[in-house]
């Protein structure tokens, strides 16, 4: 299972990374676009935060200045590599408090799976406002990356 998240993650940060730096290309990034982006930094350092049992101090629609994603995009997946190579069992149980302050449990594995399904998820919608916009979206697809 390592292996398959490391690419997963890798791919992940790739896609993120260019819309970053789309972003950063214009003069003023759509109000949508950049919540929704902000939104995946946050559900993604939650989700981190979760799974190891620490405290998260991110909100899940927080709003950060476009100068602060990379950064925040860089930490998000450092500490999901250390938990990675780290993780002795993938099918491992996560007690956690979602959004709501229900108490849930899923395994290691499945949380992992769902931060990239979450962010390729909004990554779509994020394209379609690009295309809304007037502006050309940026080709993510994991085939292409693979190429």
């Amino acid at each position: 299972m390592e292996p398959f998240f490391n690419e997963l993650f890798d791919y992940n940060f790739h896609c993120n990374k260019k819309l970053i730096e789309k972003c950063l290309a214009l003069n003023n990034v759509p109000p949508y676009i950049s919540r929704l982006f902000c939104h995946i930094l946050n559900a993604h350092h939650i989700w981190n935060a979760r799974i190891l049992q620490k405290p998260s101090d991110f909100q899940v629609w927080q709003e950060h200045d476009l100068k602060d994603w990379a950064d925040i995009h860089y930490e998000n997946q450092r500490s999901s590599f250390e938990i990675i190579s780290n993780a002795d069992n993938f099918d491992r149980r996560i007690d956690y408090e979602n959004s709501e302050g229900r108490l849930s449990t899923n395994t290691l594995q499945d949380i992992l799976f769902h931060i990239i399904n979450h962010s390729t998820n909004h990554r779509g919608q994020i394209a379609v406002d690009f295309r809304v916009q007037g502006e050309h979206p940026i080709g993510l697809d994991y085939i292409h990356y693979k190429r």
